[in-house]
């Protein structure tokens, strides 16, 4: 009998293979947006489900959070770890154990599917969602001010769901008595249940149509293949070593500011990045496993290489990464790690920070980087009933050459995920959205200038609300390449019903709002790209026109004076002349 190796498959076949695998991962995705409860899944798509083979390699993965790109391949793996000899067709593992494969917060619950043929397992169905809660001190769960791992949540460390099919009804019963909004959390379980199951019954329909035998070559194939793509773009980059460091505001309790830095190192055949050096583990929830560190390194790597390529395992073999044990970058427990993106996301920066000027075709300037998330919880004011507000906020990317700064979009740890709409909003929750708007506070000055943050203001409609956001880049703003300038930070404050202001704040722990009061976040701007001076005097002019900078911002900044009422260039100043 032939081995995989020597199987041959007529190259047809395995393009069609290829292309349905990552069909089935799509579906698995859209299964799981159509049937979810929770407004941050099925609106803010803050999720991730794909295939891997059946020794955990990522084949495909349909993506809403770019920052979990990673975290299905090392859950499918924990599982194998833990399951060894003890897996069978039905079986379902739920896991959220930040520490092994889970990587990020409690909140974000992942399933996994062993999918098996004539008795063969063949591959995983995996995904990964944030759940509206999961219990913890905290409504919402991610709890900025936590200080172990035990404040933060219920722990799954990757137990059977259902085994043999057969469901598990003790950990349904767990997960009930422990979370705040359990019609919601369990209809969360049941839609990852349904998209992974349709994972399983898709990938046993492709190998009883196209045999297993050819599946498992394709699958080999597309991951040769998508080694192949990533060292054909890496011989193409700078090679050397490069370095960057910058720092992480704080964890929450007033320390800090921590360092982060890496050393990347490109050679004919490795990405090696080494994080060592980085801060230690912090007391504050700020905290990254090694996972999430992961995860947020390959975002980077594949925008470097290969943007467009299909994610799979075989992208990233020549991707390396080190770290200490126990740093901010691979946290080990019981350090919290609630709003583990701020490490998470300052990891893949650096790394952006030591190449961008080396490549300023692929990489731009420095962007809001913090999810910056808010929760607000408290009861409607039409029902009387609880609710919870969990999402990210949209803010400002960096400039590049070429092209002006991405204007209200998410973070690189976000992705492709949305707002909740101010409709949905204002009719499940006990708020009114005052504004929603561009930041327009004209930092990020250069030839090509920073993308605009926004401002969202969420006006209290009963007593007794509470409000927690982490809006990392407080005070380290987004940096400028190429001679532009850095861009402006994240921030809120808190607008008081008798006028009053509080803040602004970076991170604040359940403030307490009111019938009234308001609170305003306003995220960064992205960082520019190269000398203000250099930007052509009639765009300086549109932009004033459009919002994005004053006509004192276009002469001290541009040195052009363009007239406040028509938006006229009326001159340029001698600083731009010379």
């Amino acid at each position: 009998m032939k081995t995989i190796k020597e199987q041959t498959v007529d190259p047809f076949t395995l393009e069609i293979v290829k292309d349905s695998l990552v069909a089935i991962g799509e579906e698995m995705f859209h299964t799981l947006a159509r049937t979810s409860m929770s407004p941050v899944i099925y609106e803010v798509l803050d999720y991730a489900s794909g295939l891997t083979d059946a020794k955990g390699q990522l084949l495909t993965q349909g993506n809403g959070v770019t920052g979990f790109i990673g975290m299905l391949t090392f859950m499918v793996k924990e599982t194998l770890e833990k399951f060894e000899g003890d897996l069978k067709p039905g079986d379902i593992i739920i896991i959220n154990d930040s520490y092994g494969g889970g990587g990020s917060h409690l909140s974000d619950v992942g399933f996994v599917m062993p999918i098996f043929v004539d008795g063969e397992l063949v591959a995983f169905a995996a995904n990964k969602a944030h759940w509206t809660d999961v219990g913890g001190k905290d409504p919402g769960s991610f709890s900025n001010d936590a200080t172990e791992i035990y404040q933060e949540g219920l722990q799954l460390p990757c137990v059977k769901l259902y085994e043999g099919g057969k469901l598990n009804q003790a950990v349904i019963d767990m997960i009930e008595a422990n979370v705040r909004f359990p019609d919601l959390s369990l209809g969360d379980l049941w839609a990852q249940v349904a998209a992974i199951r349709t994972g399983d019954k898709r990938v046993r329909e492709l190998c009883e149509k196209n045999g297993t035998e050819t599946v498992k070559t394709a699958i080999e194939n597309y991951l040769d293949h998508g080694e192949q793509m990533a060292r054909k773009e890496l011989a193409k980059l700078p090679k050397g070593e490069f370095f960057a460091e910058d720092f992480i505001d704080d964890d929450g309790f007033g320390n800090g500011p921590f360092n982060v830095r890496v050393k990347v190192t490109i050679t004919d055949d490795k990405f090696i990045c080494d994080f060592r050096g980085t801060h230690p583990q912090v007391p504050g929830p700020v905290n990254v496993t090694y996972t999430g560190l992961v995860s947020a390194v390959r975002t980077v790597f594949l925008a470097i290489t290969n943007p467009s390529q299909d994610v799979n395992d075989g992208v990233f073999r020549p991707l390396e990464i080190i770290t200490d044990p126990a740093s901010i970058l691979s946290a080990e427990r019981p350090a919290p790690v609630s709003v583990y993106w701020e490490s998470m996301q300052a990891g893949a920066d650096v790394v952006m920070q030591a190449l961008a000027p080396h490549l300023p075709d692929r990489l731009p300037a420095g962007q809001l980087l913090s999810v910056c998330a808010v929760t607000i919880a408290g009861k409607h004011h039409v029902n009387g009933e609880p609710f919870l507000i969990v999402e990210p906020s949209a803010g400002g990317w960096g400039a590049a050459r070429g092209q002006d700064g991405a204007r209200g979009q998410f973070c690189i740890g976000d992705g492709e995920t949305y707002n909740v709409p101010v409709e949905v909003a204002e009719t499940r929750y006990g708020v009114m959205i005052d504004e929603y708007s561009l930041r327009t506070d004209g930092m990020g000055a250069g030839e090509y200038i920073g993308g605009a943050g926004v401002i969202r203001s969420y006006r209290a409609m009963t007593d007794g609300q509470t409000v927690s956001a982490t809006f990392g880049r407080n005070k380290f703003h987004p940096w400028g390449l190429n001679g532009g300038e850095k861009g402006s930070p994240n921030e809120f404050i808190i607008e008081k019903k008798d006028g009053t202001t509080d803040g602004p704040f970076g991170m604040y722990p359940r403030y307490p709002l009111n019938t009234g009061d308001v609170v305003k976040l306003m995220t960064a701007t992205g960082g520019g790209y190269g000398d203000p001076l250099k930007r052509p005097a009639d765009q300086v002019a549109r932009d004033v026109k459009n919002g994005y900078m004053t006509a004192v911002q276009a002469e001290e900044k541009y040195g052009v004076k363009v007239n406040p009422k028509t938006y006229e260039v009326e001159g340029v100043t001698g600083k731009r002349e010379a």
